[in-house]
């Protein structure tokens, strides 16, 4: 027999075969179905840990949809938003001019008019679009009192950026299988990098950033936010959402895991194979004029793949900090920075775009 005192609740679940036991000191309020409590309070329920937090959720378990995200930003003081703010319209200012600059300098010059230059237009039209989707509403909210977005603007910024930071990994890919077509099989260059050729390679790495953030937003449009919708950052990125969900995250989980093993490794992995074959063929040639010609028509194209590569691994791959502080400034880097510098590498190391620049600005 269980005496009065040791008598519990049992919560019926979807599932009628699990029960969630709950203590009787901890009473239940707020006259909820058991079909309504979040999953992270079955969770911690099952457990035998009902936390104040998580009764208090229970308690107003008629989860209100969220209709929008608090950004926390980066500070609270005055004249350091002010200073970010000018620090990052610089930065966007740049970022502008140099890939719309970029992209005139190619069609306007015949010379550029070859497969790597074409890929290379394409990548800094998604620069300047990726930057779009992040820079404006962080310059803004340096300006704003309160550092909101709402529901469907968030879910349409991780839906934009998902889809241009997959089709970036493509083009880096494609860019480099050309570089590699151009120095180990010179001969038959032409004949496989053709228009036709260049062209497909181009919408497939778009349809592979369409099918990235198609996956990513329909694995995170299904959470339920009841707990929190303040997100520690200064955009909406999709672990941080997964993260504040009060639902089961398990499919967003999986699509992001298999997201990042299918699309993001194949095109690293593109990149890595390509570059041992040229390395090994640059490595083959036995004047040093000719190795250094040969390095030199892929040294732009690494220096970028090592500053996207590397600061997104940084990124994504690190620890969990304790200071959310590291956090962002990673992610500034990955999301601000990086787009800015690929017209800078192109045109200060690369001397076709730098004779190009010559002869458009030397008077008829």
């Amino acid at each position: 027999m269980i005496s009065e005192s040791q008598k519990e609740h049992r919560l019926e679940g979807p599932n009628t075969s699990s029960r969630v036991i709950v203590p009787k000191q901890v009473p239940l309020q707020g006259g909820f179905s058991a079909q309504e409590v979040p999953a992270c309070c079955r969770r911690n329920l099952q457990q035998g840990v009902p936390t104040e937090s998580a009764i208090e959720l229970m308690a107003g378990s008629n989860c209100t949809p969220v209709t929008e995200f608090s950004l926390t930003g980066f500070t609270k003081d005055l004249v350091a938003q002010l200073t970010l703010f000018l620090m990052f319209l610089l930065i966007y200012l740049f970022t502008i001019l140099g890939n719309l600059g970029m992209i005139a300098l190619i069609r306007a010059s015949p010379q550029l008019h070859s497969p790597m230059y074409y890929f290379l237009g394409n990548l800094a039209f998604v620069d300047l679009c990726s930057s779009t989707v992040i820079t404006p509403k962080m310059l803004v909210d340096f300006l704003s009192e309160k550092k909101v977005i709402a529901y469907a603007g968030c879910m349409a910024q991780v839906f934009i950026y998902d889809l241009f930071g997959m089709t970036v990994c493509f083009l880096l890919a494609m860019m480099a299988y050309d570089r590699y077509m151009a120095i180990c099989h010179p001969l038959v260059y032409p004949l496989v990098m053709s228009p036709k050729c260049c062209l497909q390679l181009v919408v497939g790495s778009y349809l592979m950033g369409l099918a990235n953030g198609v996956g990513q937003i329909m694995g995170i449009s299904s959470l339920s936010f009841c707990s929190s919708n303040i997100l520690d950052l200064f955009f909406c990125d999709i672990s941080p959402l997964i993260s504040l969900s009060t639902s089961d995250t398990t499919l967003s989980y999986l699509i992001l895991t298999t997201s990042a093993s299918l699309f993001g490794m194949s095109s690293c992995l593109i990149v890595l194979v390509s570059y041992v074959a040229i390395i090994s063929a640059i490595l083959s040639i036995r004047s040093a004029e000719g190795k250094r010609k040969a390095f030199s028509t892929c040294a732009s194209h690494l220096t970028t793949v090592s500053i996207f590569y590397g600061t997104a691994l940084f990124m994504y791959l690190k620890p969990s900090s304790d200071s959310s502080r590291e956090d962002k400034w990673a992610a500034v880097l990955y999301t601000v920075v990086t787009p800015m510098l690929n017209p800078l590498i192109y045109s200060l190391r690369n001397n076709e775009v730098k004779e190009a620049l010559r002869r458009l600005a030397k008077p008829k």
